[in-house]
């Protein structure tokens, strides 16, 4: 169980279902109770990450579901989707629209994107910036309101790169993983923030070692055993009073060696508050 404090951060605790990607979605909520955490974020259910294909398989509607959410006693932070902000054509919207009454059933504030992009570069800005259009009028008659955050994973995974992105959309909310933009350029957490920070809504947060004889040339290990500068963020969320979502990005899915995700929950909150 949870360690108890004083006083609770400002704020909200959550983990991604790319930690237990086969379990339902009671299952998940369970979990989130057991451990104290406020939300969970959506991305893998039932062994798979089609999330509107597994909610039409067990339970129908949109309304069906919305009734059901009301015994998970844990709000969704944000549903998890594939389109990239650059790059996408016309299938892929069609298929992000099939999330839009699935988040508005579950009350999830928000549907991830990716950035996607390598360069970073003004072309690839201009894209963006046309598929943010597209998303301010499609969504404009949405009620209840849905809003996408931009999760850093490619392009603006580089800090310089995403301070000028955020310079140019600054309505555009932000999922900042924090592990990537470390990881890409070596900039401290607190310096990305000082760029980026008045854009963020929503946090990843996860733990790695550096391992040169893999894909990526790190290794995934729990929060607070790798090189991931956790003290850096922890003076962030202390100092900034962020009030969003920070999550545990604990992606057992993609690297299914990696311990069950109930083995690492449990300290995950007081690490954070340390």
């Amino acid at each position: 169980m949870p360690n108890s404090t004083e006083s609770s951060p400002p704020y909200a605790t959550a983990f991604s279902s790319l930690g237990c990607p086969d379990l339902e979605i009671g299952a998940v909520a369970a979990l989130a109770r057991r451990y104290g955490i406020a939300m969970i974020e959506l991305r893998a259910l039932g062994g798979g990450t089609d999330l509107p294909a597994y909610f039409s398989a067990r339970f129908g509607t949109p309304e069906k579901l919305r009734v059901a959410s009301a015994d998970f006693a844990v709000p969704v932070a944000a549903l998890g989707t594939s389109l990239r902000l650059i790059g996408n054509n016309e299938s892929d919207l069609i298929d992000f629209r099939r999330y839009i009454p699935w988040a508005q059933a579950l009350g999830a504030p928000h549907l991830r994107v990716f950035d996607g992009g390598r360069a970073g570069d003004e072309q690839e800005f201009e894209q963006a910036g046309e598929t943010l259009a597209w998303w301010r009028a499609e969504s404009a008659a949405l009620d209840p309101p849905v809003d996408i955050i931009v999760e850093t994973h490619d392009s603006l995974a580089e800090p310089a790169a995403l301070e000028t992105f955020v310079a140019r959309h600054p309505c555009c909310k932000l999922l900042w993983d924090t592990h990537h933009t470390w990881r890409r350029s070596g900039e401290a957490p607190s310096r990305t923030w000082a760029r980026i920070g008045e854009a963020v809504v929503h946090m990843h947060v996860k733990d790695s070692v550096a391992a040169p004889d893999t894909r990526h040339g790190y290794r995934y290990v729990p929060l607070g055993a790798g090189e991931f500068p956790l003290s850096d963020l922890q003076d962030v969320l202390r100092h900034s009073q962020f009030s969003g979502v920070v999550s545990l990005e604990w992606e057992r899915l993609w690297h299914p060696a990696l311990a069950p995700l109930d083995a690492v929950l449990p300290d995950f909150g007081s690490l954070l508050a340390a």
